[in-house]
């Protein structure tokens, strides 16, 4: 644990505010690192000469903004959380290249891999008649081991498909086996909860808040080639949107300016 600071008296900004800057700093500059487990509620209110309560308070701040996590019980105490993952929705960008750009290594676990007849929603983002086949693939998506996302989809029923390594980046196998790869996408975003087997992969308890993704995908000629529904860790990945103003559409009967 790193040293603990002299609280200014005085001025102006609260004890519970120099607190949160304090650890933050301190996670910043390396000298705590993911995993670490701050000292005691006592004995560290009494390093900083504040009250439980004021400490708490800049617990609790750091707890919901992500920063810690907060285990109860007599193991129990206050972590250094793993930092959140910023993945990007606005280029289409794979989960592994997301990953590799923020410097970690993506793991997949398969947890199903089998043809099976298209439901109709499935069906549906397809394009296929109800009943057609499709490939099912469901996997535990890991960032450093740990699990972030439990992603499930249904590709056309292409030859060779499940044969090949799923354990990587399944948007470059459409791209190099069979020139599908995904430009374009619709994606729904969801708030919902984790039920008892979602839980039980992603290693949360039952009941946590989960981010839900339903995406259907499409080749450069509009064909689709996933549909998809992923439940992300809201507390391991920030999603988000880059947006822009485009140029207004022409009025009625006349052509945009070249």
């Amino acid at each position: 644990m790193v040293g603990t600071p002299e609280l200014e008296r005085g001025t102006g900004v609260p004890a519970h505010v120099q607190i949160e800057r304090w650890l933050l700093d301190a996670i910043a500059g390396g000298e705590m690192a993911p995993g670490d487990r701050l000292p005691g509620e006592r004995e560290l209110a009494a390093r900083l000469g504040v009250s439980r309560m004021t400490l708490r308070q800049a617990l609790a701040t750091l707890e919901h903004d992500g920063v810690l996590v907060r285990v109860p019980g007599r193991s129990g105490g206050a972590f250094v959380a793993e930092p959140r993952i910023d993945c990007d929705l606005t280029g289409l960008t794979g989960f592994t290249e997301q990953l590799r750009r923020a410097h970690l290594r993506a793991e997949a676990r398969v947890l199903t891999a089998a043809t099976v007849p298209a439901t109709a929603q499935v069906a549906a983002a397809l394009e296929l008649a109800a009943g057609e086949p499709v490939h099912e693939v469901a996997r535990v998506r890991s960032a450093g081991r740990s699990p972030v996302a439990l992603e499930r989809s249904f590709f056309p029923a292409l030859p060779g498909f499940l044969e090949a390594d799923l354990g990587g980046s399944l948007y470059a196998l459409l791209a190099g086996a069979y020139d599908l790869g995904p430009r374009t996408a619709v994606e729904h975003l969801d708030p919902v909860i984790a039920g008892p087997g979602e839980a039980a992969e992603l290693g949360i308890a039952p009941g946590a808040p989960l981010m839900s993704i339903e995406r259907t995908a499409y080749a450069a000629d509009g064909t689709p080639v996933e549909y998809a529904r992923d439940l992300f860790r809201p507390d391991r990945v920030r999603i988000s949107v880059r947006s822009g103003v485009s140029a207004p559409a022409p009025p009625p009967g006349r052509r945009a300016d070249p």
